[in-house]
């Protein structure tokens, strides 16, 4: 199958806020899960559940950009909303593993430090965390390690260590039992032949539940934003496959392959000669990338890094190289997609199954969604 380019708790504390009117450019574009949804499996109000979910979580994300705050701050909002929402795999939607456990993941990733936070290394990059069980937010979780290199000098934590460390920094654990669902806890034992009731004691209660439209998911949540200071953030959180083996890591944390950002100086000749022209002599590039689908085969190709190397080193456009990182992946077997963005606001996100939650906001604030493959972004 082809794939398609689409070209197009809030942290609203930076103190690095401007005016909504300012000139500068920034946008974010986020995605919910790619897999196996289709319009004829599913009904109108489970599409627009979804739609409003999206544009939820681009309103959230927005409210940090348009203030002038960072784009790490912005990616964390978006995905808390997402993370919070059932519909999605990741925290509170997050899937069972084949012992009917919820092992969780997350990953953020910067072009260069943030603004309000210079004292962080140009060298710091990013952090993956994988084999999570009680952080409520993943997203806060990894922001708060990438902004603690004392406490977490690695590029890669797992489970208790990095729980642990996060809680003395303030952030929320919760008991297990919290990223409990009756539908993805149904999903798990329906995916491995076994009666699907009774429920866990845990789990029953009359609250209804939100049924997604994708069954047995292998996809998770992401953003990336550019900032009006130039950075690029990549934030993406699953509760990987469905009944995954105990232990299993994912392309989520695994940097290059299921996230990546990176910036380099100018090298293309004609913006080197307009910067020279217009006395910006030192014109940097940046491009962010989050990833979901079939994560073995994103860790295998390194899927991520390597639409960032095909921008940077063959000079490839951002949706060329992208789409071209997509259509390889399904070349092996590997459903998914991805989402990007670069410096100069391009946006891509090309998938190569039947569906794709996504969206993009920019400097107008209207959040514009898709979900099938054949359907642009356009206004929820």
């Amino acid at each position: 199958m082809a794939s398609i380019i689409s070209t197009e708790k809030s942290l609203l504390d930076s103190p690095h806020r401007i005016p909504k009117s300012s000139a500068k450019n920034y946008a974010l574009v986020i995605h919910g899960g790619a897999g196996t949804m289709s319009k004829a499996g599913s009904t109108p109000e489970q599409q627009a559940a979804y739609r409003a979910a999206l544009a939820e979580a681009l309103k959230s994300g927005y409210e940090v950009l348009s203030a002038g705050g960072d784009a790490m701050d912005a990616v964390v909002a978006a995905v808390t909303v997402m993370e919070d929402n059932p519909l999605f795999n990741s925290a509170k939607g997050a899937v069972f593993n084949v012992d009917g456990k919820n092992e969780l993941e997350t990953s953020l990733m910067l072009s260069k430090p943030p603004s309000s936070h210079p004292e962080i290394p140009s060298t710091r990059r990013g952090l993956g965390l994988t084999l999570l069980t009680r952080a409520k937010n993943p997203s806060h979780l990894v922001r708060a390690l990438y902004l603690s290199p004392s406490l977490a000098p690695h590029t890669f934590l797992s489970g208790a260590t990095a729980e642990n460390i996060g809680q003395s920094l303030g952030e929320t654990l919760v008991d297990p039992s919290y990223f409990f669902t009756g539908i993805r806890w149904r999903e798990h034992r329906r995916g491995l032949g076994l009666p699907e009731e009774p429920l866990p004691h845990r789990g029953s209660n009359s609250e209804p539940e939100p049924c997604p439209m994708d069954q047995l998911p292998t996809g998770t949540v992401g953003a990336v934003a550019l900032d009006i200071h130039g950075c690029i953030a990549a934030l993406t959180s699953t509760g990987g496959r469905t009944n995954k083996l105990v232990g299993r890591v994912g392309d989520t944390p695994s940097m290059g392959s299921g996230f990546w950002a990176e910036e380099w100086p100018e090298s293309r000749w004609i913006k080197r000669v307009w910067g020279a022209l217009t006395g910006k002599k030192h014109l940097k590039r940046a491009v962010g990338i989050s990833g979901t689908g079939d994560g073995d085969y994103f860790i295998r190709q390194a899927t991520a890094s390597t639409i960032a190397h095909r921008v940077r080193y063959r000079h490839q456009s951002l949706a060329k190289a992208s789409e071209g990182a997509v259509d390889d992946l399904f070349k092996d077997g590997g459903i998914g997609g991805v989402i990007a963005l670069d410096s100069e606001g391009n946006v891509s996100m090309p998938l190569n199954c039947p569906g794709m939650y996504r969206g993009v906001i920019r400097e107008d604030g209207i959040p514009k969604t898709a979900i099938f493959v054949d359907e642009e972004v356009s206004q929820t």
